[in-house]
């Protein structure tokens, strides 16, 4: 796992990447990521802070990564380093994953990476990033983007969720959930929920039918549920429950509740050995094919192959 940084860092998103993968997790999994942090020349870089970081490897260090970040930076993109860009390039070329989180977006479309693909940034530079590269799909309104070997995010927080998901991605749910709770954060939000979440989830009023609701919902994903039971059960109207439920988690009810049972599947792939229509029971998905239907397409493979690759993980 190879950080790039350069002039300009901005130090929030690029403290996530060392706070996920940079430290010595295997008491989680077993052998974590190998991390290092580069830049052009190996030399120091400032960050938009005022403050500069040292000793740091030169790009060759990304030769050999199986995973680069680009950290976020401020300046103008005719400033990217073109030796940066070529490493990129040629990262790319044998196979590396690469990841951009925030405005790190900006230089693999400068290094013509994102050229007919999706991706996303911070919401307030995604004019900007569509001006320069209209041969981008960008789409401002999501956490972030997997395109398969290039994921992007948007600003700040969605960073921690990119790289939670980069985790999940290697490890599991069982892992990555394990984690989040290290780092006090929520161990999951979908790349597709919004980057405008008007009520983060972790601060509603607990108090509150709505937010009662929201917990107790984690404690019944194996009930049939309906938008109209939980609209009642929180004193509200179907419209009304509906619109505060994206207000507040960002998504729809039924993609959030997909989400959940999804997750929830993972988690109990990885830690028993439920058979896949039992698993399909308690997560609320009725039978086996549904099951497989919706964590195919959540997911990328087979609840059994999901199974077979992340159970030693969570053991």
């Amino acid at each position: 796992m190879a950080v790039v940084v350069s002039d300009g860092l901005s130090p929030f998103e690029f403290a996530v990447a060392c706070e996920v993968f940079g430290f010595d997790r295997s008491d989680i999994a077993s052998p974590w990521y190998r991390f290092v942090v580069c830049s052009p020349n190996g030399s120091a870089v400032s960050t938009d802070m005022g403050f500069s970081i040292g000793s740091l490897r030169g790009l060759g260090a990304i030769s050999s990564a199986d995973t680069v970040i680009v950290a976020p930076e401020h300046k103008a993109p005719e400033a990217y380093s073109e030796q940066l860009l070529d490493a990129l390039r040629r990262a790319h070329r044998r196979g590396a994953r690469l990841v951009s989180l925030c405005t790190g977006a900006f230089v693999l479309a400068a290094a013509g990476l994102l050229d007919g693909r999706r991706a996303t940034t911070h919401w307030r530079h995604c004019q900007e990033f569509a001006q320069r590269f209209p041969q981008v799909t960008l789409d401002p309104a999501v956490l972030y983007v997997d395109e398969g070997d290039i994921l992007t995010s948007a600003g700040s927080a969605a960073s921690i969720d990119l790289c939670l998901y980069l985790v999940r991605q290697d490890y599991g749910a069982e892992v990555a959930n394990a984690l989040a709770r290290r780092m006090v954060v929520p161990p999951h939000r979908d790349g597709g929920q919004s980057q405008f979440v008007e009520v983060p989830l972790g601060v509603v009023d607990p108090a509150n039918l709505f937010a009662e609701t929201l917990v107790w919902l984690q404690g019944h994903l194996d009930e049939p549920l309906t938008v109209a039971d939980l609209a009642e059960r929180s004193a509200m109207s179907p419209r009304t429950f509906a619109r505060q439920f994206r207000k507040t988690t960002g998504t729809t009810p039924y993609r959030w509740l997909l989400d959940q049972r999804v997750l929830l599947a993972q988690r109990l792939l990885e830690t028993t050995d439920l058979s896949i229509d039992l698993v399909a029971s308690k997560c609320g998905m009725g039978d086996a094919a549904n099951l497989r239907d919706h964590f195919r397409r959540v997911v990328g493979t087979s609840p059994n192959n999901y199974r077979r690759t992340f159970r030693q993980f969570a053991s």
